[in-house]
């Protein structure tokens, strides 16, 4: 499964591209930052993360996309900014058709290193050592974007698993209930 995951933000939108499956090693395709301008409109700057997020896309052409829940802070403009970018985001992967996955902070954090309040060093330490890097991504956007991707192959890999058990379950009862028909049916002919 390739995965990219999407750090949302203004001034710096965190991308990474992994690729695995639970229980193997995953590798790091590609971790970057786009890059925005605070000078520039707030219409200019989601052009530019549109632009970029679609050549990632393009690029990499991943089977799912992973996008950081918003929540809320208590700077109302950075919420904004990062429910913006992220709307992009969420455009840009249903355009083509991507499943998208969004996960909280907490849940990466959790996925990641065991513990849903571990700080911006701990996430990027374990990013570091899952991926096999010689150092943590910088900035922090970028290792954050692939601490999203990592969670999603986990999680999504064990809800894929979910499922296909559930659909394999679906189709036995399905012709259980065709066999007990037609044995009923056989059994009002007989008689």
């Amino acid at each position: 499964m390739r995965v990219m995951g999407i750090d949302p933000g203004l001034t710096r939108c965190g991308v990474g591209v992994v690729e695995g499956s639970v229980g193997r090693p995953l590798t790091l395709l590609d971790v970057n930052v786009i890059r925005t301008s605070a000078s520039e409109p707030i219409a200019t700057r989601l052009v530019t993360i549109e632009r970029g997020i679609d050549a990632w896309l393009d690029e990499y052409q991943p089977d799912a996309v992973a996008v950081e829940r918003v929540f809320a802070r208590s700077d109302v403009s950075t919420v904004m900014g990062t429910a913006q970018a992220s709307g992009i985001a969420l455009v840009c992967a249903a355009r083509r058709g991507l499943p998208v996955a969004m996960h909280t902070p907490s849940e990466v954090k959790a996925a990641v290193s065991g513990n849903g309040r571990a700080d911006k060093a701990q996430v990027g330490a374990m990013v570091t050592r899952i991926l096999r890097l010689d150092a943590p991504p910088k900035p922090a956007d970028a290792a954050d974007a692939l601490a999203l991707a990592i969670t999603h192959v986990w999680r999504g890999g064990a809800k894929s698993r979910i499922d296909e058990a559930m659909a394999a379950a679906t189709r036995s009862q399905s012709r259980i209930a065709a066999a007990v028909a037609a044995q009923r049916a056989q059994a009002r002919r007989s008689s």
